[in-house]
């Protein structure tokens, strides 16, 4: 990237993260947290801010994080007329997500005359083999599981074996754990198995999205609420906030709660990435390593806790004075490795960007 002002924009589901890295070698992060449900005009106003703290800097390129690349296998695209629209196309496939990477793409147009180019969460998980992507449903409905978090997974897959030398190639579950929430195994460094599936909605329960959850309820829901109803149900009222009768669907604000519905929802979720590690083991015949990335990954040592404090019988124990103050090895000498690598999607992009502009430019 050493000849390259590259401009990252990771807009999410709960804030827009920016990172300028300049050719010579600086790097200016930027973070707007938007509260509210009018994500249109929260997002806007957080691109606002970013455009006035980015001063007279200008991008040679800019890499956007998409949440859903659908088909598309690419980790990075030119986001051309035809991209625009085939993005466009597929945004009901994360309707959470989707239309604020969209408007970032239109913003910054807007502002500057570079190159914008589209890393996509999904392609990450193409290396998923088919007893993994395949849904229990007809094969000519042309649906399958996608799996995301896939730009920051391949960001900790990276760091592996810097941490774990030889163990890196093997077994290894990373727990992404924020807002949205999702679990990936790895073999040999590539993705073969992960929790979320067509969607940004399936999975492990979230802040404000279910998870995996009976067909029946969703037929029973579906007769119960229209379409619109039903996706703002699905995507913005389940969930955390649900498990928590509706106090909070911040995992921080959970945890220092004292109410009985909120330690219940820290426990369910607890519970629910438990599981899938669990089930990853089956599937796999053991894990070498578990490793926690994403805000309540990093940041909740009481998460981490009750997650692990049950799976001794993997193999994996915390060192809790360890856990306390978010080392990046957590586990005690007789563990197997447990570790905290923080999320760094913003540093996948910028590679990814700037391999891709290396080609274009």
């Amino acid at each position: 990237m050493a000849e390259l002002n590259v401009l990252t924009i990771n807009s999410g589901s709960s804030s827009l993260k920016a990172s300028l890295f300049l050719a010579h070698g600086e790097r200016r992060n930027f973070h707007y947290a938007h509260i509210g449900d009018d994500h249109y005009q929260n997002h806007a106003k957080a691109f606002d801010a970013l455009l006035h703290d980015l001063g007279n800097v200008q991008p040679t390129v800019i890499g956007h994080r998409f949440v859903h690349g659908g088909e598309v296998t690419d980790a990075a695209r030119l986001i051309d007329a035809n991209e625009r629209a085939r993005l466009e196309g597929i945004t009901c496939l994360a309707p959470l997500h989707m239309p604020s990477n969209l408007l970032g793409v239109d913003l910054c147009a807007k502002q500057f005359h570079c190159p914008q180019i589209a890393c996509f969460d999904t392609a990450f998980h193409a290396t998923l083999p088919e007893m993994a992507y395949r849904l229990p449903i007809p094969q000519a409905l042309k649906l399958r599981r996608f799996g995301f978090h896939g730009i920051n997974y391949s960001h900790v897959a990276q760091q592996l074996p810097k941490y774990l030398g030889a163990t890196a190639q093997g077994r290894i579950v990373i727990a992404h754990l924020g807002s949205g929430a999702s679990l990936c195994l790895l073999e040999k460094l590539r993705s073969v198995d992960t929790s979320m599936g067509y969607t940004p909605a399936g999975g492990i329960p979230m802040a404000t999205r279910s998870g995996d959850i009976d067909p029946g309820v969703m037929l029973e829901l579906a007769r119960r609420y229209n379409e619109t109803e039903l996706s703002t149900l699905v995507y913005q009222h389940m969930g955390l906030l649900a498990l928590s009768d509706g106090e909070s669907s911040e995992m921080s604000a959970l945890v220092q709660s004292s109410s009985k519905a909120a330690k219940f929802a820290v426990e369910y979720f607890a519970r629910q990435v438990r599981a899938e590690i669990g089930s990853y083991a089956a599937k796999s015949g053991g894990i070498d390593a578990l490793v926690f990335t994403g805000g309540i990954g990093e940041h909740s040592a009481q998460v981490r806790t009750l997650i692990c404090d049950q799976l001794d019988f993997l193999g994996f124990k915390l060192n809790d004075a360890a856990n306390r103050v978010h080392l990046t090895t957590i586990s005690t000498a007789s563990s197997k490795p447990v570790l905290i690598i923080p999320a760094d999607e913003e540093a996948e992009i910028a590679r990814l960007t700037a391999m891709l502009s290396n080609q274009l430019l």
